[in-house]
């Protein structure tokens, strides 16, 4: 991920049914990722754990969810972050 980047964009976008999510924590801390639909409802929690400065990468299976636009939140010390995803079937 360049720069001072926390989330990275899901790849493969559009995805069917597995993508990955890359994030970076700069502290340590309690970090969540989920991932919501387009009218704001929660689908998955990915990450809800303590996790120390680094990067990591999760994978996010959405075969249960029908296609259209999803997004996805880091929630970390020092950042907040939403990016979208499309799931296609």
């Amino acid at each position: 991920m360049p720069g001072d980047e926390k989330l990275g964009q899901n790849y493969p976008n559009p995805f069917n049914p597995v993508t990955t999510i890359a994030y970076r924590v700069l502290q340590s801390g309690m970090v969540s990722v989920k991932v919501f639909d387009i009218l704001g409802r929660e689908v998955a929690t990915l990450v809800n754990e303590q996790k120390s400065q680094g990067t990591y990468k999760v994978n996010f299976d959405a075969s249960k969810l029908s296609s259209g636009v999803y997004f996805y939140q880091l929630a970390a010390p020092g950042v907040n972050q939403i990016k979208k995803m499309i799931v296609t079937k």
